[in-house]
């Protein structure tokens, strides 16, 4: 009879735990929700799933429409970038919820039409809003002019799937690529070397100690540069 409770509840927790993970509510240091669905990549249609990305750094970049204007620019600007992504083992995957269908012709439009053209990243179609709402991201108001398209919602996940940054934006502003970079570079030195990454730090720049006596190096040099300005000589 203990073995059959201490089973039952074993399975009660594994069932919290999967609740937990596709509750919607995606938070750092949890894991990333699974997905799976097609993708453009290339211009041909392909399943995509979020296990295609285990053990590598992934930014999953949601949009709201294709189509649009801010739209094309956050996306070409990935693109771009593609090579500075994969010199730090990292890939990038944009996702919004229209049809694969859609993206294909939106890829296939010339940019000076407002479309995308040749693309090193997929466009995932998450037509089942399945991916958006788990994420957190879905708009859901059917007041709202973006009801059933996602935010700019942007997640950093680590090689193990675990949620690292989540970062989400109203329709009207576009992300940084470069702010990405140093995100996922700042993780990965922080995995690395126990370190943490002090304000807009960037390689190569001083790193903290977690550790009282051991960080007091960094806070003397720190402290010179950024002097307390209520005190005066």
């Amino acid at each position: 009879m203990a073995n059959v409770s201490r089973a039952f509840a074993a399975l009660v927790t594994l069932l919290g735990l999967v609740e937990m993970a596709w509750s919607g509510t995606v938070v750092p240091r949890n894991p990333a929700p699974g997905f799976r669905a097609k993708a453009v990549v290339h211009e041909k249609f392909v399943e995509l799933s979020l296990d295609d990305y285990r053990g590598k750094w992934l930014v999953l970049f949601f949009y709201p429409f294709d189509f649009t204007f801010v739209c094309p620019t956050e996306i070409v600007a990935f693109s771009e970038a593609m090579e500075q992504f994969h010199e730090i083992g990292a890939e990038v995957a944009a996702v919004s919820t229209d049809s694969h269908h859609t993206h294909l012709a939106w890829i296939k439009t010339p940019r000076e039409l407002g479309g995308l053209g040749h693309l090193n990243l997929p466009l995932v179609a998450d037509v089942s809003k399945r991916i958006s709402s788990t994420y957190g991201v879905l708009v859901e108001d059917e007041e709202d002019e973006l009801y059933g398209a996602a935010l700019r919602g942007l997640f950093i996940i680590d090689p193990a799937q675990v949620v690292r940054s989540v970062q989400i934006n109203d329709e009207a502003v576009g992300r940084s690529v470069d702010e990405t970079l140093r995100l996922v570079k700042a993780f990965q030195f922080a995995d690395k070397n126990g370190e943490g990454c002090p304000a807009n730090w960037k390689p190569g720049a001083a790193s903290i100690v977690p550790d009282p006596i051991k960080s007091k190096a960094f806070f003397n040099a720190w402290s010179t540069e950024h002097p307390d300005s209520s005190i005066t000589a």
